[in-house]
Formats: C-alpha cells, sequence, structure tokens
C-alpha cells in the first residue's frame, strides 16, 4: 500500500461495551503507526458496526465518532449476527475504501499481523486470510471441535481455510466481486475462498479475550457449522441417497434370510430384531426427512429476497451520514 492507499478496518460488534474501549485505543495505534509509516493514507478509518446491541455499545461508537475523526461507525437497525454485520460494515465502506480488513472486536486476532496483510495486499495479493498457526492456548476439548470442524466442512465439500476465521483483508477488486454473491445463508468463511484471485495466508497467535464472554458458545458453534455445511455443500442429502440404498440392500439380504428360514422350517417370531428394525428405520426416515427439511427451509429463505441488513444510521466524518441502507 502507499500513502494514497485508504484502509478500512470493519469490526463487528454485539454488546461489546466491556472491551470496546481498549480495542478502539489499540486499533488507533495500529492505523496510525501504519499512516506514519506511509504504508496507508491518511483518510483510513476504524469502522465499528453495531449489531443491535442490547448495552451501551452503539452510544460508545459515536463518543468515539465525535473524539476522533478516524473512528467511524455503522449502526444495523436491529441484529441480524455476526456474519451478516461483517457483510454490512464490508459493503458499506467499500465505496470509501481500496481495502478493508474484517477483525473481531475482542482482539483476539492478532492486530500485528495487519502490518504483513498490508505487506501481501503490496505484493498484489487481492484477498489475504490471517490463519492461526496452531491451538496450544485452547482445551482439548475445543481444539478437538474446531480442528474436526474444518475437516469435516472439506469433506463435505466446502473451501474453507484450516484454522481461518474472519480476520482477512480484501481489496476492492475482492470486495465488488463478495458483492455479487446475493446468498441470504450467510458463511463468510466458505464463500469468500470461492471469489478465487490472488490470495495468500499471515499466520499468527490468538491471544486471550480482552474482556466480556465470548459471543460464540458450544451451542452457537454447532448451529453455525451446520449453517456453514448446508448453506455450501449438498453432501448432506446425497449421503441421504446412499444411505438408503445402503439399507435397501440390507433389506434385500434380510428378505432373501427370511425366506430361507421359512422354506427350511425354522421361522422363529423376532420380536426383539423387530422392534429394533422399527425404531431404526423409524429415526432414519426422521432424520432424512429434517435434513432436506433444512435445505427446503434455506430455499424458502433465499427465494423471498429479504435485505440481509439495514443500517439505520452510519457516521463517517469524511462522508455524509447515509441514513437508511439495506442489501
Amino acid at each position: 500500500m502507499s500513502s494514497e492507499t485508504v484502509l478500512y478496518m470493519v469490526i463487528p460488534c454485539y454488546n461489546e461495551q466491556e472491551v470496546l474501549p481498549d480495542s478502539a485505543e489499540k486499533l488507533k495505534r495500529k492505523i496510525s503507526d501504519l499512516i506514519a509509516r506511509k504504508k496507508i493514507g491518511k483518510n483510513s478509518k476504524i469502522c465499528f458496526v453495531n449489531d443491535g446491541s442490547r448495552d451501551r455499545t452503539w452510544e460508545m461508537i459515536q463518543e468515539l465518532c465525535q473524539k476522533d475523526p478516524v473512528y467511524s461507525g455503522i449502526c444495523l437497525a436491529h441484529n441480524e449476527g455476526h456474519q451478516n454485520a461483517v457483510l454490512a460494515g464490508l459493503m458499506t465502506v467499500q465505496p470509501y475504501c481500496d481495502a478493508a480488513i474484517s477483525i473481531d472486536a475482542d482482539l483476539q486476532d492478532d492486530i500485528d499481523a495487519i502490518d504483513a496483510m498490508v505487506d501481501k495486499y503490496d505484493e498484489g495479493c487481492n484477498i489475504v486470510y490471517g490463519v492461526r498457526d496452531n491451538r496450544e492456548s485452547d482445551t482439548w476439548f475445543k481444539r478437538f471441535t474446531a480442528e474436526g470442524f474444518y475437516r469435516f466442512m472439506k469433506n463435505m465439500g466446502a473451501e474453507v481455510i484450516f484454522n481461518h476465521a474472519d480476520f482477512r483483508l480484501m481489496d476492492k477488486k475482492a470486495l465488488a466481486a463478495f458483492g455479487e454473491y446475493q446468498e441470504v445463508n450467510l458463511f463468510l468463511r466458505g464463500i469468500v475462498p470461492m471469489i478465487g484471485l490472488k490470495h495468500d495466508c499471515v499466520y499468527y497467535k490468538r491471544k486471550e479475550r480482552l474482556a466480556g464472554e465470548s459471543k460464540y458458545p458450544l451451542k452457537k458453534m454447532f448451529a453455525f457449522a451446520w449453517q456453514g455445511i448446508t448453506s455450501l455443500s449438498s453432501k448432506p442429502i446425497k449421503f441421504i441417497v446412499n444411505l438408503g440404498l445402503g439399507i435397501s440392500v440390507i433389506s434385500g439380504l434380510v428378505l432373501l434370510w427370511s425366506l430361507f428360514r421359512h422354506f427350511t422350517g425354522q421361522t422363529i417370531a423376532g420380536w426383539t430384531s423387530l422392534i429394533i428394525s422399527l425404531w431404526l428405520l423409524g429415526g432414519l426416515i426422521l432424520l432424512a426427512i429434517g435434513i432436506i427439511g433444512e435445505y427446503v427451509g434455506k430455499i424458502y429463505l433465499e427465494v423471498k429476497r429479504r435485505p440481509r441488513y439495514l443500517v439505520q444510521e452510519f457516521i463517517d466524518a469524511n462522508q455524509k451520514n447515509s441514513g437508511v441502507l439495506k442489501q
């Protein structure tokens, strides 16, 4: 990047009043350092996206914007979820920047990796992924489930970057291409790699959360994984087909075995095997209906073409407040 390149940092926020003051100060020091070293332009910004927070997050963002023009703020009309908040931030700042970096407000992702991201951009990369180099700080269970998630996603046909979350740099070309993806059911970790273009990775060590609680407990993580699988891959439906074929083959063999027993006079009523078969087949049928229903539900949401977010207010000292935006 040059001293004329405008970089926006996009930070989704949901009930982040405890970490916001510290995060804002650290991000300001980072962007000021990059500007001083003429790595980015002086109009570069830190843009916080308030995702329908119920605490003082938006009020604090407004105060930051009033005190220092380096800060800008986007307030969504209501809570849309982390993925939509990232999307809203990137699409809102797209007209005003040459590149944008998305990073979570807790700053567990190392902001010092931004320097290497900028260097990769200077080398011609359109997309730079921030990737954890290890999970030594995680518990055994967290490490096992997280790494299992990425492997399972890959086996399901989703193109994801191993150990990459939503810490990434995208230039203007990548953002424009990203805007062409109109899915309502968002899974950014799978959509962004679909863009292609020139990309690279920057590796870093993940830090402890500054304060507050994680917005992704185990239950939400499983829901997020299921969202990713069903949004990007049809393999679960193919699995149902293969499972049905397998059960049909087994049923045929059981039929032949039953006929053999019948004609040899060895038929004995098997209550246990009958009950087990009924429960097994009933459970598999319900599972199959549930998976197919999940895809039907996603089709239902897609065809309605509802906006993925509404921007209630956009505060930027260099731009006019944009009122309500939608996409």
